[in-house]
């Protein structure tokens, strides 16, 4: 037993305390018996409809044992939910039963493909199909049977949200509950080649109105569903060796495009993909003519720093392999970013004439591999692109790995090529997540003075409920030339950590969590001069989560910015080169999402330079019902600068529209009074059957720099991707 005495310094006893918390803290079971459930094969017929009739859905093993998470972890499940697993040589179904004593009162909003689930009821799925304790599959729906869907990687740290895999589920509600009917095909899947597979698997149920959040394992405040790690075990699957997919998808586009100025240009093009599912756990990906035709606008933003901004990726064909190509030197540096291949940095296309990619896992090793040839354009050469990914599985939840990234056009090469390694467990002081990891890279330009140049990183991360601690050590040398990459900056070094607190007090019946931020940094010095270049940092005082949904969240912060040269924030309002210090405020409110009608309130204030900067936004979103949903967004930046002021006004709103499941669309528009100009884009999207897509899709932009709204570039495109097996 530790005691304290009266002896013992402030210090000490801080550390005491520290070390009662990791040895007392209740460690909740992770692991709820029965914590398999066995998938019974079946040659008979199903109809997926959400009915959940046919007898192998009675014959099945089903299992109910589900525990709260949230709001009273350790508690069973107010409403109870059954889950059964069958299967067939080509596809894997899952059924589930939703029970609910409140049918009347459950939230179902979303209907579109990759719906919002955070504000509905809904029924989330992860697959570890490979069963390693790293990556996995989810599925989402909800009692509307929307469909959302997401790659896991590395133990849930990464979520691909872009990827869209083929599968369908259908769902029911009737004043006994609702309830859902999956079906996976497993060529959807890549998985090991043994003939009797065992894979992770588990369920999550969230009923919104009661914010109540059931696992069947994992439940514990430390874990997360995405975490495989922590997930059940599927048995029962046997026989899928001899799974293989030839599956050819086709594109055509027809539209009409036209400037301001110009005439009206017909836009017609065509092209396709063919994926080989060479075994269960390798893939082949060919394509000619690639398609990247934009169907949604890239949101407008406005730069006020010094920095490039960072646009995710939106084109189908890197969406699916994203997560091979990650590599651990973070976000701000990243050795290959696939937005360099296919557009300028403009965003403007540049044909791909063809390529080839490479994915699966095999032996514990996981490879990625991709090659790609664009056109020359304009002044643009023909590049070859390619990049080799390798991963390989170290004890339990860990891995190493090496890149190689190229860049060939003729009589020049730019080349990235590094090691990185991941050491993650979910076992520390009993059920506590830590990772430590690090990256170092090199560059490599033929037609630069100093050819070569060296990036790398360290972190560790202690990602836990009540303690949340990270800290990072990024460097780029100044000669570091990622140019299939994205760099947020050059030559430096960044230190950060970041430590918050988050205590749930009984005491307050209210609260369901407190938020405290004793510190958040990030320290910039010049690699080569080890001078300061800029200094962001955080203090948290009060912070707050309620039962009912609501947030609250003050911070201070503290910032510093060294300018080597004069930075031009605005049009001829300079800032001049020198070393700033200021104090910012801030205020943070959101309202419960679960709600009809939610709304995110944000203001931030203080010095800026050697002037002042008021930024405030608002969101406003309104279902209005299963069917129709808006939202408008507002932000202001004020600005009070030496050399003069000015205002930025920021304003979009969006309008989605869903039929069903399969049918459903989105009126996008924004505007901003910097670039005088608005864009609206209407897209519609059609699901005949999984896998298969018509787009229409209108962008029209309009300019009022001359005090007048005038119509700029339109497009009118037409899309339709066909999905074959053979």
């Amino acid at each position: 037993m530790i005691v304290f005495s009266r002896q013992d310094n402030p210090v000490k006893q801080i550390i005491y305390a520290i070390l009662l918390f990791f040895i007392t803290t209740p460690l909740f079971a992770q692991t709820h018996l029965p914590n398999q459930i066995q998938a019974f094969k079946t040659n008979a017929p199903l109809k997926i409809d959400g009915r959940l009739t046919e007898a192998a859905w009675q014959q099945a093993v089903h299992i109910s044992n589900f525990t709260q998470r949230e709001l009273n972890q350790g508690e069973p499940a107010s409403e109870r939910t059954e889950v059964a697993v069958l299967y067939d040589q080509k596809n894997l179904y899952i059924g589930v039963w939703c029970f609910d004593s409140q049918a009347d009162k459950m939230c179902a909003q979303g209907m579109k493909r990759d719906f919002s689930a955070s504000t509905d009821d809904n029924f989330r799925i992860v697959l570890d199909t490979y069963h390693d304790a790293r990556n996995g599959y989810l599925f989402v729906t909800n009692p509307n049977g929307a469909r959302f869907d997401a790659l896991i990687q590395n133990n849930g740290d990464r979520v691909n949200e872009s990827w869209d895999g083929v599968w369908n589920v259908k769902a029911q509600t009737t004043p006994d509950g609702w309830f859902a009917e999956f079906i996976i095909p497993f060529s959807t899947f890549k998985f090991n080649t043994a003939v009797q597979q065992t894979w992770g698997i588990n369920f999550e149920r969230n009923i919104r109105r009661i914010r109540e959040q059931d696992l069947w394992q994992a439940w514990s405040r430390d874990s997360e569903l995405e975490q495989v790690s922590r997930a059940g075990i599927l048995t029962g699957l046997s026989g899928l060796t001899a799974v293989h997919l030839l599956e050819v998808k086709p594109y055509g586009i027809a539209g009409v495009e036209a400037g301001r100025h110009s005439k009206i240009h017909t836009k017609l093009n065509g092209g396709g993909d063919l994926n080989y599912l060479i075994t269960p756990s390798m893939k082949l990906n060919l394509t000619v003519n690639t398609d990247f035709a934009q169907v949604e606008s890239d949101r407008q933003q406005v730069n006020l720093t010094r920095f490039s901004l960072y646009y995710p990726e939106k084109r189908d064909f890197f969406l699916e392999g994203r997560n091979y190509f990650d590599f651990g030197l973070g976000h701000s540096t990243q050795p290959f970013y696939s937005r360099r291949i296919g557009l300028t940095g403009e965003g403007e296309a540049i044909p791909i004439i063809a390529g080839a990619r490479v994915l699966g896992k095999a032996g514990g090793a996981t490879l990625g591999a991709m090659s790609l040839q664009t056109a020359g354009k304009d002044s643009i050469p023909s590049v070859n692109s390619t990049i080799l990914r390798w991963k390989q599985d170290v004890f339990k939840q860990s891995t190493i790995g090496i890149i190689g990234v190229g860049r060939m056009e003729p009589n020049r090469r730019n080349m990235v090529y590094g090691t990185d390694f991941l050491y993650s467990s979910s076992r520390i002081f009993g059920d506590k997540n830590l990772s430590v990891g690090g990256a170092i890279a090199q560059s490599y330009t033929s037609d630069s003075e100093n050819k070569t140049g060296l990036a790398s990183r360290l972190f560790v991360d202690f990602p836990n409920d009540f303690i949340d601690f990270s800290a990072v050590w990024d460097r780029a040398d100044e000669h570091f030339n990622p140019e299939s990459g994205y760099q947020r900056r050059t030559n430096y070094q960044m230190y950060n950590a970041d430590l918050r607190i988050k205590p749930r007090p009984e005491s307050i019946p209210w609260i369901q969590k407190l938020a405290f931020k004793p510190f958040d940094f990030n320290y910039y010095i010049d690699d080569r001069t080890h001078e300061m270049q800029s200094l962001w940092s955080e203090f948290r005082p009060f912070g707050f989560t309620t039962k009912s949904g609501d947030f609250f969240e003050s911070n201070i912060q503290r910032r510093a910015e060294n300018l080597t040269e004069d930075f031009e924030i605005h049009n001829h309002i300079t800032i001049p080169k020198g070393e700033y210090w200021f104090t910012r405020y801030e205020l943070q409110y959101g309202s419960f999402r679960g709600k009809p009608y939610h709304y995110f309130i944000f203001f931030n204030w203080g010095d800026y330079y050697k002037g002042q900067r008021t930024e405030w936004s608002i969101r406003n979103v309104y279902q209005i019902n299963k069917h129709l949903n808006a939202s408008i967004n507002y932000t202001q930046n004020f600005m009070l600068l030496p050399d003069g002021n000015f205002i930025i006004n920021e304003v979009s709103g969006r309008l989605d529209m869903a039929v069903n499941p399969d049918l459903f669309g989105s009126v996008f528009g924004q505007w901003n009074n910097d670039d005088k100009e608005m864009l609206l884009n209407f897209r519609m999207n059609w699901i005949p059957t999984p896998g298969t897509n018509f787009f229409f899709v209108l962008n029209q932009g309009f300019d009022a720099e001359s005090g007048s709204w005038k119509t700029t570039n339109t497009t009118v495109l037409t899309k339709l991707v066909w999905r074959f097996v053979i």
